[in-house]
């Protein structure tokens, strides 16, 4: 065999190695992304994130990493709140709200920085002269793997490009290949929107730009950072050529790119980014883009490989990715959902790492120097839906940097809690970033918001429910009991309704028609259901971990004294403590129905009437909105066990930008739109989808609470996690029922299984569950109280048959259920 075919041989093993597998599992396209960002496709390591554009004849490699912010360590606290506190809670008291707003905008807002900004590194161009003209354009994301293919034909030679952004050697590599030895010819140099930054080259191979990141709302700029990019080419010649590398006639090229600052930590500079980078660079270059791909996919496919998902086989598999999604709202393209659920868990992978910071608004993609909101951490909702899906979709270990972020929040959130209101404990507002900045930003009628500590706390326990790890609780025993002490202090008691009450308060950007556009308000029902949670999850790991008696007495004392949940006069869940809804709101954030997901306060076999209630506020409110919101709806249709409706929220969501009139959609490249792109709609989703098939209730595990009509014929799910330490490693259904279930006890314990069919274990009918779960990881004896309102009579409401089933389990033991015939 000549050295030509031997060439074009293991070229076409290589690429059958590194090529499309498996089609469900790939995102594809037949066209470049031009010079829109969200054509691009993403590829990330929790700490390197990069957009891989696959245009052809100028391609762009647009790179983040997770650490490079405007600004520097901060406070941006507003000392004056403590001496008119009380002020703006008796002018709330006495129903003047806007009067309340105006003070607050003065003396509780920050004076100082509202919050930093996450910031691009630059680009990495590729010049390729002559490919101005070129046939059979293929480009594709593999989330199976973890690695992109752009692949073209230019005067009977087709050129080969792989990138992935390696979870083994912490680098993103490139390959460049072509059918024919000496094709390859470009030039490549760096270019960056950051003021402060340079760009050098040298003739090793090595291209490089750094800087230091800008200065912002008077908060200087000390993050600095490098990213080098070196190129190792075999056959032809490299040189240099001003800031470019420029490479001639080579057989093939890899490229190893390295970022890193001098980020410790958010109160720690002290770091050497140029050190880092040579490391990096070192240990990479010395590996091949072949030994680098194993090792990244081995380590990749640990996380991914988890969960697996068939919904069904679909006709439209063969279709690009923008095609299947301009028409899945009309179609039946089950695989799609199933793509864009582990497409979610991607993401994930790709933006969260162990030891990194955790997801922003973005996740790890943006090329703005100043995003939408600055791609902070949005607390009201958008930072906690980004790890919805982690410990459910078996990615326990990518949640733990929005733990550990909640961790040092507690810290920074210590002194917010006692300058700014005189309170123990610690507390955050709706917004934050690298800094853990925790002062009130952007306007009260936004800002204001006292649960950023509340909410992401949840975060600690949840995990601990998931793992059963008691001294990861020990560690986190003292944030859940600092987040439930600032309420202890923080609460007030109404002069008219005598309950224990947030004041200053609001429900998450909205406002009550007659308050004169003004939010601020006292006891707002998602406030309510938030301390009760954190009061609930503290008695709870008190108990396990036997401490803090005395504490304990006085959190169940005072929970008993929080509002209850209230129906109104449309038959809807209050969302304020007085009845002022309007059934015509479309407000984006329906924040009132936390109780019913992402907690479980509210439950159709326990509190029916308060299920109903949410399921007309759901109604009211509509289904269109911006991508996160209709991500979050999915979760609430699940959790009031209409798939039908839940799946209608994921057409919604997987419509191309503009489709929906004043809503969301999705991008081609699949990432979420407010619009603008947010990645937590794509987290949201994945979870929804998660819930559709198997829920967590407060004393029960639900298997197939959900099915949609479309999903219904057949499908199995393997790998999804729940509270207990349970696992479904294998849940398949035939016709919306039950036809084969394993499930593995990581714990022991107590399994109590509400399925829609009669299931037998050994031969066996099950034993009929009765009385309260004794299993410690659920809690449905901490039921809610709640009133109905004189003026809405209640529906009689129709909830599917189901059986509910208790098993006794082993740890580490698993358990084979069939079909009881």
């Amino acid at each position: 065999m000549n050295k030509l075919l031997l060439f074009i041989l293991l070229l076409f093993i290589a690429d059958k190695g590194f090529g499309q597998s498996n089609r469900s599992l790939t995102l594809w396209y037949n066209f470049p992304s031009g010079n829109i960002w969200e054509n691009a496709l993403p590829i990330g390591n929790g700490k390197l994130g990069a957009m891989i554009y696959g245009n052809v004849e100028k391609e762009i490699i647009q790179l983040n990493e997770s650490t490079v912010w405007s600004g520097s360590p901060n406070r941006n606290d507003n000392l004056r709140a403590l001496d008119s506190l009380q002020k703006i809670r008796a002018l709330i008291f006495d129903g003047k709200h806007k009067q309340a707003e105006q003070l607050a905008n003065s003396i509780i807002i920050s004076k100082k920085s509202h919050g930093q900004a996450f910031q691009p590194v630059g680009d990495l161009y590729f010049n390729f002269s002559g490919h101005e003209k070129y046939s059979n354009y293929y480009r594709d994301l593999d989330i199976a793997n973890a690695i992109t293919t752009t692949r073209y034909d230019v005067k009977g030679t087709t050129y080969y490009r792989k990138a992935l952004a390696s979870l083994d050697n912490g680098v993103i590599v490139i390959e460049l290949t072509a059918n024919k030895p000496g094709a390859i010819s470009f030039t490549s140099s760096f270019a960056t929107v950051q003021p402060n930054a340079k760009i050098t080259a040298d003739n090793l191979g090595n291209i490089s730009v750094s800087g230091t990141t800008v200065s912002h709302e008077g908060v200087p700029g000390m993050v600095k950072f490098k990213g080098a990019a070196k190129f190792k080419n075999k056959g032809g010649t490299l040189s240099q050529q001003a800031k470019e590398i420029s490479i001639k006639n080579a057989d093939t090229v890899t490229i190893y790119i390295a970022i890193a600052t001098n980020f410790i930590s958010y109160n720690d500079l002290s770091g050497d980014e140029n050190a880092k980078v040579a490391n990096l660079l070192k240990n990479a270059s010395s590996k091949s883009f072949q030994q680098s791909y194993q090792q990244h996919r081995v380590k990749y496919r640990n996380f991914f490989n988890r969960v697996k998902l068939n919904l069904g086989t679909s006709q439209y598999e063969h279709l690009p990715t923008d095609v299947r999604l301009r028409q899945f709202a009309a179609v039946n393209d089950p695989q799609f959902a199933a793509l864009y659920f582990q497409y979610g868990r991607y993401l994930l992978i790709s933006s969260s790492a162990p030891g990194g910071q955790p997801a922003n608004l973005q996740g790890i993609f943006n090329n703005k120097l100043f995003p939408p909101w600055d791609s902070k951490y949005t607390l009201n909702i958008n930072a906690e839906m980004n790890y919805w899906p982690a410990e459910k979709t078996n990615l326990a270990e990518l949640h733990l940097p929005f733990l550990q972020m909640v961790k040092e929040l507690a810290v920074t959130g210590e002194e917010t809690a006692k300058k700014m209101y005189g309170a123990r404990g610690w507390m955050a507002h709706h917004n934050t970033d690298i800094w853990r900045a925790t002062g009130a930003v952007d306007g009260a009628f936004w800002g204001l918001w006292v649960h950023g500590g509340g909410w992401p706390s949840q975060h600690l326990w949840e995990h601990y429910l998931y793992s059963g790890d008691k001294v990861f609780l020990k560690q986190a025993y003292p944030i859940l009991k600092g987040a439930a002490m600032f309420y202890v202090d923080f609460l007030v008691r109404d002069p008219k309704t005598r309950f224990m009450v947030i004041n200053p308060d609001t429900s998450p950007e909205n406002a009550p028609e007659g308050r004169f556009g003004s939010s601020l308000d006292a006891g707002t029902t998602m406030s309510n259901q938030i301390v009760y949670d954190v009061f609930t999850s503290v008695i709870n790991a008190a108990k396990i971990l036997q401490k803090d008696e005395q504490f304990i007495d006085t959190l169940k004392q005072m929970r008993n004294e929080l509002p209850p949940m209230q129906i109104g006069q449309y038959g809807q869940l209050q969302e304020w403590m007085d009845d002022l809804d309007n059934p015509h709101d479309r407000h984006r954030h329906v924040s009132h129905l936390y109780g019913l997901f992402p907690s479980h306060q509210i439950s159709p076999y326990h509190t029916p009437e308060l299920y109903q209630a949410a399921k007309k506020t759901l109604i009211q409110r509509g289904d269109v909105s911006t991508g996160w919101s209709m991500g979050w709806k999915v979760n609430w249709w699940a959790r009031l066990l209409d798939g039908n409706h839940a799946y209608k929220l994921i057409q919604n969501q997987l419509s191309p930008v503009g489709v929906n009139k004043d809503g969301g959609g999705t991008y081609n490249n699949l990432f979420d739109a407010h619009p603008p792109f947010q990645i937590d709609g794509n987290f949201g989703c994945t979870s929804g989808i998660a819930e559709m098939l198997v829920q967590s209730g407060s004393d029960e595990i639900l298997l197939l609470p959900a099915l949609p009509d479309e999903w219904k014929k057949m499908g199995n799910v393997s790998g999804l996690r729940t509270k207990g330490g349970f696992e479904v490693t294998d849940l398949a259904w035939e016709h919306g029922k039950v036809v084969k279930l394993h499930i593995k006890s990581n714990l022991g314990g107590n399994l109590r299984l509400r399925v829609p069919n009669r299931l037998s274990l050994n031969g066996k009918e099950l034993i009929k569950a009765n009385g309260k779960n004794s299993n410690q990881f659920f809690d449905a004896d901490d039921k809610v109280k709640w009133l109905i309102s004189a003026k809405a009579p209640v529906s009689t409401i129709q909830i599917p048959a189901s059986q509910l089933y208790d098993v006794s389990t082993q740890k580490g033991k698993s358990y084979t259920f069939l079909i009881k015939q």
